[in-house]
């Protein structure tokens, strides 16, 4: 049987490390000697990062507060 890789990713990667990582991903179970490389087959889907979650909190969200966290602490540093 044929190995299939399926990977999920928020987007926002170019196409050259998208492709990079495909590249790496197939000699990866090329070098284990799974399979022979035109028996891989490789799935990458990519989400918007607001339709991503973890703990019931979007990626979004998350880098969102982060944002606000940061600025607030730029806001309160002494000059």
């Amino acid at each position: 049987m044929a190995p299939l890789i399926e990977v999920t990713l928020t987007e926002g990667r170019s196409p050259e490390k998208i492709r990079a990582m495909i590249s790496a991903l197939t000699n990866a179970v090329v070098e284990t000697e799974v399979a022979k490389k035109p028996a891989i087959r490789v799935i990458v889907r990519e989400v918007p990062k607001a339709h991503f979650a973890a703990g019931d909190e979007t990626l979004a969200e998350r880098a969102e507060k982060q944002s606000a966290q940061a600025e607030q602490s730029a806001t309160n540093q002494p000059s």
